[in-house]
């Protein structure tokens, strides 16, 4: 997944070389640039492409919670981190329903700063990586998109847990992956149910599949164990 592009929306730029110091402490986070009011923040969306917004709600010329519902409009993709002294009901309800994905009260510590950014990676790389959302699927999404257990009774209809298992085993055990195919036959099945275990793995984030080239130079696409 490529670098998520994150932007600063902070009056105080003393505080946003704090934030952008957590940034650049993180993996896979690379920040675009910075405003320091509400009318630099929609200018600096316009200009840049943004992943992730770290919205200050007292900025200057109008409150981040006031521009949640604009913003969602124009930029439906973008995701949005609240940072605010804030904790008043009036600020916290309208931020949540307005679809921020966390809420940081300042100072905001490292600790609780790259667990929100975790989390926005982690949603991201769900959402885009994913063409069929099942049950565990979609709860690891709203839980913030931690990997957590799957339970035999929330797999989906057509995942049998053994041989899902069993599945996972033959993975661990093939360093250089398998396709779909050669799965089937070690299986016993069919090319599609091989795939369908194998996508499985990817949705609750066990698995990855990269493209390569058979023998015969056609592109195949092969399935690792995470």
């Amino acid at each position: 997944m490529s670098l998520i592009k994150a932007a600063i929306a902070e009056d105080d730029f003393r505080v946003a070389s704090i934030h952008e110091q957590f940034l650049e402490k993180i993996s896979g986070v690379e920040v675009v640039g910075k405003a320091l009011n509400a009318t630099e923040t929609m200018s600096l969306l316009e200009s840049q492409e943004v992943d992730v917004l770290l919205l200050d709600n007292y900025l200057p010329d109008r409150s981040g919670v006031s521009m949640l519902t604009e913003i969602r409009k124009k930029y439906e993709n973008l995701d949005i981190i609240l940072i605010t002294a804030s904790t008043e009901r009036k600020v916290v309800e309208p931020s949540i329903r307005n679809g921020v994905i966390d809420y940081i009260v300042k100072p905001a510590t490292f600790e609780r700063f790259k667990e929100a950014l975790d989390k926005a990676v982690r949603r991201r790389e769900l959402l885009e990586s994913n063409d069929e959302f099942y049950q565990a699927v979609i709860d690891r999404v709203f839980s913030g998109g931690g990997q957590g257990n799957i339970e035999p009774d929330t797999l989906p209809k057509g995942i049998d847990p053994l041989t899902l298992a069993k599945v996972e085993e033959t993975l661990k055990s093939l360093h250089n992956g398998i396709n779909a195919e050669d799965l089937s036959e070690y299986l016993g099945a069919s090319r599609t149910t091989a795939r369908r275990y194998l996508e499985y793995l990817i949705s609750i984030g066990k698995a990855k599949a990269e493209l390569g080239y058979g023998i015969v130079g056609r592109p195949e696409r092969k399935y690792f164990l995470v």
